[in-house]
């Protein structure tokens, strides 16, 4: 009997030790990483641009049609005439010039994160720099309305479409000639900004050729559609931001720059000793 109890507390204790053995394992084990939210605080701000983009130049088109600065039966108007009489002239300035700086923010927030995935190339940079003049050009269409300033805003109409779409062009180029470059979201994304890329380029061309032509109404729905696809090729945005939770802005002193001046609380803290 005593032997059968010996040999009970000893499997006790060898439970125990297994029971001690495992919890210090789940404790010393690392934590899991994290997944990546679909709808992460960055990813927000392309699909707001797309929604600021598209709700401002229709809620333009709708002021114009109701007070009858565009007349419908004369044909289906530009997207610049609807935006330059007053008061509509207004809102779409500052829909677009919102909209503009937006765009300026998502093509840094891109140039920086195909950097850090490896893409240190003159063309990621030559990317950079062509969504910014699109986003120019997008501010200039807004402060220099048709009526005012023609030859500037047909300069800033040149920059937004032609420039918009060249972006993507370039974007989708990087993309499919980098190796190891991540792609975020489902296999057919590619292709489908494929189509979007090809149907904008079709549309400008469309666009110019049939101003050219008396059909003027055709024309201006190619201009439509062209900014449309624009504003939704930048929403798309918001899968390859999935990831991205934050950004931080690091400021690194140039070489003929010397050590910062110190502060007045470091120099209470170093006189602090000398005086006791």
């Amino acid at each position: 009997m005593q032997r059968q109890q010996g040999l009970e507390g000893a499997e006790v204790g060898e439970d125990q030790t297994e029971e001690l053995e495992r919890a210090s394992e789940h404790a010393s084990a690392p934590p899991a990483p994290a997944q990546p939210s679909m709808w992460s605080s960055l990813s927000v701000l392309p699909v707001f641009l797309a929604l600021w983009g598209t709700l401002g130049i229709w809620i333009v088109f709708a002021i114009a049609v109701n007070n009858h600065t565009v007349d419908l039966a004369q044909g289906f108007p530009y997207i610049s005439l609807c935006g330059s009489f007053p008061p509509q002239s207004c809102i779409f300035s500052q829909f677009l010039n919102m909209g503009a700086a937006m765009a300026a923010c998502i093509c840094v927030l891109r140039h920086h994160q195909l950097r850090d995935w490896g893409a240190r190339t003159w063309l990621n940079r030559l990317i950079l720099w062509t969504g910014l003049l699109c986003a120019l050009g997008t501010s200039m269409v807004a402060n220099f309305q048709e009526k005012n300033q023609r030859p500037t805003h047909l300069v800033g109409a040149f920059l937004a479409f032609i420039g918009g779409n060249l972006y993507f062009w370039l974007q989708l180029y990087l993309s499919c000639s980098t190796k190891g470059l991540p792609r975020p979201g489902a296999p057919w994304l590619q292709p489908l900004r494929l189509g979007l890329c090809s149907l904008c380029t079709s549309l400008i061309v469309a666009m110019i050729v049939l101003y050219t032509w008396p059909l003027r109404s055709a024309s201006a729905a190619c201009e439509w559609a062209a900014a449309m696809l624009l504003f939704l090729l930048f929403g798309l945005f918001a899968v390859d931001f999935s990831g991205l939770e934050r950004c931080r802005l690091c400021l690194q002193p140039g070489p003929s720059l010397g050590p910062p001046p110190p502060s007045p609380a470091s120099l209470q803290a170093h006189a602090l000793p000398q005086a006791l």
